[in-house]
């Protein structure tokens, strides 16, 4: 089949990975499949992809997709079009509707409807979320990549279309970049347990709790963080890190081309974020052997780890507060904490003692190997993938 999997932009974060290891899922399939690019972030060198045709775009807003979208529909008419993000899945079913495409469309959905419809009258995020119900009756799926989120769209958007449909994880291009060799010398000749984290060091991640945790814990127990990611607080956080005289235990490394070869010689991941969609870090780093720990936080941690059955949960002073938009979440973590660094201590400390075992981890990343994903998606579609 002629599929197109498309993303608004390409930047070292969950979605477009995500839309990377799909295409490449697809294409090693057998299928004939376009990766759709709308713009790639100068910072970031694309991965090469020869196993799919890459498409790039200039258009940093996803509103400037819509005529060289629809003129894509047109030219190449695709079997299939899978979409991510929720501006990017109404641009896409409107350029299907007005073209009156065949193609069978997919939109996923990857975070929170709070933080993207509103219901103040003529916002943005009011007008997105008209669009967004205006156009849903042209899609043939949609989705969201956790259980917990299909109840918030069908609560915010009133409608009982979005059903779960988690991201590839597991597949054997990311099996083979975890056991590439590590150059970090904490990792390479361990004395001590080492921890370690990654995302972009922005305020939602919470990794100042994560930093005062382990000083709270380095009264009890020798350990080792290390945080992968760049972003805007990176200097704050190395001030954080002078301030709780944890120099000499924690070390803020950037950004690293291959994360999962860290994860793999590391003892405990932890997700220190306030809100998630599904992350897709906590399941890499459990298929690499780490046992997590996570911030109890909406959605997707408590769903990935079972209740606690795959790892250890720290419960969050006030999770209803992450139900509200962007700017209200950074209200939220500029008026009080929201996680207690002394119970994300404990629970790191309760890992350290009580690792998962390898047969665990193993089945908590089952949903997330990618031959069960793919088959989900073409299920939902209705169509039989091998025709």
């Amino acid at each position: 089949m002629k599929i197109c999997v498309i993303t608004p932009l390409f930047a070292i974060a969950g979605v477009p990975l995500a839309q990377i290891r799909f295409a490449r899922a697809l294409a090693a399939r057998g299928h004939d499949v376009d990766l759709v690019i709308g713009y790639v972030d100068p910072k970031y060198e694309l991965p090469d992809l020869p196993e799919v045709n890459v498409i790039r775009w200039g258009h940093q807003f996803v509103r400037k997709m819509l005529l060289p979208f629809s003129a894509y529909l047109r030219r190449v008419k695709p079997d299939i079009v899978f979409s991510a993000e929720d501006h990017l899945n109404s641009i896409v079913l409107l350029a299907a509707i007005l073209t009156r495409s065949k193609a069978k469309i997919s939109g996923s959905s990857r975070v929170t409807p709070y933080n993207t419809y509103s219901n103040v009258p003529f916002t943005k995020r009011w007008v997105l979320k008209k669009l967004a119900r205006a156009v849903m009756w042209r899609a043939d799926a949609l989705t969201c990549v956790s259980k917990d989120m299909v109840e918030q769209y069908h609560q915010v958007l009133q409608s009982q279309r979005h059903v779960c449909v988690y991201n590839i994880v597991d597949d054997e291009k990311s099996r083979l970049r975890m056991n590439e060799p590590v150059d970090e010398d904490w990792l390479v000749h361990k004395q001590y347990p080492v921890l370690i984290a990654a995302g972009s060091l922005e305020p939602w991640k919470g990794f100042a709790d994560l930093i005062q945790a382990v000083g709270e814990l380095s009264q009890r127990k020798d350990v080792r963080l290390i945080i992968l990611g760049d972003g805007s607080l990176r200097s704050e956080l190395q001030e954080l890190v002078e301030i709780q005289k944890v120099s000499d235990r924690v070390k803020l490394l950037g950004h690293v081309e291959n994360p999962l070869k860290y994860f793999r010689h590391a003892d405990v991941f932890v997700l220190s974020s306030y809100v998630e969609g599904l992350p897709n870090v906590l399941v890499e780093a459990m298929m690499c052997g780490c046992t997590a720990v996570s911030n109890d936080c909406p959605t997707g941690p408590r769903e990935v780890l079972q209740d606690g059955k795959y790892g250890y949960l720290v419960p969050m002073r006030d999770p209803d507060a992450m139900n509200v938009s962007s700017k209200g979440i950074l209200r939220a973590i500029a008026t009080g904490k929201l996680v207690d660094p002394v119970a994300m201590a404990q629970g790191i400390e309760q890992a350290l003692d009580n690792p998962i075992s390898k047969e665990l981890l193993a089945q908590a990343v089952q949903p997330f190997e990618e031959s069960a994903v793919i088959k989900r998606h073409f299920e939902i579609l209705g169509l039989d993938e091998t025709a």
